[in-house]
C-alpha cells in the first residue's frame, strides 16, 4: 500500500481551501451552505442529487483538493456514480455531492495478460462493450442501467455469474482511493502475483468510500468463449448433473441454467439437461416491486431461502446464496430476516418508495462494528465520506 500527500502532489492546504469558501457568517449565518468560487470547470449540475454542491472532479488531484477542504471544514461529501443505488443503507444529507463521471477513461489494457485498468467513473456497460470487442469479460452486473465502475464496486453489486467466476471482491487486483482526509491511496498489484500484504483494495469493495472514493480500478478479466447457451424449464435433477455451470438460477416461475464452452460442450449440456436450450446469454432482470431486498445466506440454504421468500418475487443465484427479491410492502420482512440473521446471513433494504425507509435497511449491527469505526478512523478521521450510511449508523 503506498500513499502520498497532497503536498507531494503540488496540493497543499492553501490549493484545497481556495476551491471553496464557506458562506456563513457574511452570507446566511450559520445555516449557509458550501459554495464553489474558483474552479468552476468542476462544477455541474448532477440529474437525480440531492440539494448541496455538486461537483465532478477531472483528476485525482481534483478530488484531493476537495476531500481536503471538506475534513477541515467537516462538510460531509456524498459521492455518486450513476445513482442506482442511492437508497442503500442511510445516505446522508450532503454539503457536497462528488459525481466520479468525469474520471471515465481506460488508462491501460492488456489483453493477453486479461487486466484493465479503468477510471471509477466509467459505465459499466462502457467498459464491458470495449471488453467485448476482444472476448473478454469483466464479470460485472448484467442489467447495471446508469451504474458506473466505482459504485458498483463501493456498494458491492456482484454479478449472476458470481458462483462460478467470484465475485468483485475477488477480481479486484487494484484499487486508487482518495481518502476522506485527502491522502492518495494505492493498494494491491497489477500483476494477480504482486498481489500481497494487507488487503484494503478488497475492504473498499461494499465499504461506501468509507476508506476512500474509488478513483481508479484494476480487474482481473474473464475470457468469453465462442459458444453459449441459456436453457429454461429445465429439470432441477438433470441439472444436478452438469459440472460446474456459468450460472444456476430459480425464479417464482422457473428455473435457467446458462453454460458457456465450445459448441460441443454447449450441445452435450442441453442434452443433459433436457431443457429449452437458446444460443446465447440471456440474463434476467432483478424482480420489480415497490420494495427490493436483498436476501444473503449460506450457500447450501438458497434452495431453502427461495421457499421461505414466496409470494416475494425473487431471483436466487444458486451456489452463492444471494437472493434478490422484490415487494410492494414490507409485511413478513422482519420475520425472514430474523430467519437469516440466525444463520448467519442478513436482509438489506435495496430501494424503498418515498424518502424514508420504514425500518433500518441494514438489520442489526456486525459484531465487528467497533473494529469497523477505528479502521474507518484511520482513513477518514473527520468522517465525511458518506458519513453514517453503514451498518449501525458508520
Amino acid at each position: 500500500m503506498r500513499s502520498r500527500s497532497p503536498a507531494q502532489s503540488g496540493q497543499g492546504p492553501a490549493a484545497g481551501l481556495s476551491l471553496f469558501r464557506l458562506r456563513g457568517s457574511s452570507e446566511g449565518g450559520a445555516g449557509g451552505r458550501v459554495g464553489v468560487t474558483s474552479l468552476s470547470d468542476i462544477e455541474t449540475k448532477i440529474e437525480g442529487a440531492p440539494e448541496g454542491v455538486h461537483v465532478a472532479p477531472k483528476t485525482v488531484d481534483d478530488v484531493v483538493r476537495v476531500l481536503r477542504w471538506a475534513t477541515e471544514s467537516g462538510t460531509p461529501v456524498r459521492v455518486w456514480g450513476g445513482g442506482t443505488r442511492q437508497k442503500l443503507g442511510h445516505p446522508p444529507t450532503p454539503g457536497i455531492v462528488l459525481s466520479t463521471g468525469r474520471l471515465s477513461d481506460i488508462e491501460v489494457w492488456e489483453p493477453d495478460d486479461l487486466t484493465v485498468v479503468a477510471g471509477a467513473g466509467i459505465g459499466v456497460d462502457e467498459l464491458e462493450s470495449r471488453l467485448g470487442e476482444k472476448s473478454q469479460t469483466a464479470v460485472l452486473p448484467e442489467h447495471p442501467g446508469a451504474a458506473t465502475l466505482g459504485g458498483v464496486l463501493a456498494t458491492g453489486r456482484a454479478s449472476l455469474r458470481r458462483a462460478r467466476l467470484l465475485g468483485p471482491r475477488e477480481r479486484v487486483l487494484e484499487v486508487t482511493m482518495v481518502t476522506g482526509d485527502g491522502r492518495v491511496v494505492r493498494s494491491g498489484g497489477r500483476v494477480v502475483k504482486n498481489v500481497s500484504g494487507f488487503d484494503l483494495h478488497r475492504a473498499a469493495i461494499g465499504a461506501f468510500g468509507s476508506l476512500g472514493v474509488i478513483v481508479q480500478v484494476c480487474l482481473k478479466l474473464w475470457p468469453v468463449p465462442r459458444a453459449s447457451a441459456t436453457i429454461s424449464n429445465a429439470d432441477p435433477e438433470s441439472v444436478s448433473r452438469i459440472t460446474r455451470p456459468l450460472a444456476l438460477l430459480e425464479t417464482n416461475d422457473a428455473w435457467q441454467l446458462f453454460a458457456w464452452g465450445t459448441p460441443t460442450d454447449i450441445d452435450e449440456i442441453v442434452a443433459k439437461t433436457e431443457g429449452e436450450g437458446r444460443a446465447g446469454l440471456h440474463w434476467p432482470e432483478d424482480p420489480r416491486g415497490s420494495y427490493r431486498w436483498l436476501l444473503r445466506v449460506p450457500p447450501g440454504r438458497t434452495a431453502e431461502a427461495a421457499l421461505r421468500v414466496r409470494p416475494w418475487r425473487f431471483l436466487a443465484i444458486h451456489g452463492s446464496g444471494e437472493l434478490r427479491l422484490a415487494s410492494e410492502d414490507v409485511e413478513g420482512a422482519t420475520d425472514l430476516r430474523g430467519w437469516a440473521e440466525d444463520i448467519g446471513g442478513s436482509l438489506v433494504l435495496v430501494d424503498h418508495p418515498g424518502e424514508d425507509a420504514p425500518l433500518d435497511p441494514w438489520g442489526s449491527p456486525p459484531s465487528t462494528l467497533d473494529l469497523q469505526r477505528r479502521l474507518i478512523a484511520e482513513f477518514d478521521p473527520a468522517r465525511i465520506v458518506n458519513p453514517g450510511r453503514l451498518p449501525g449508523g458508520l
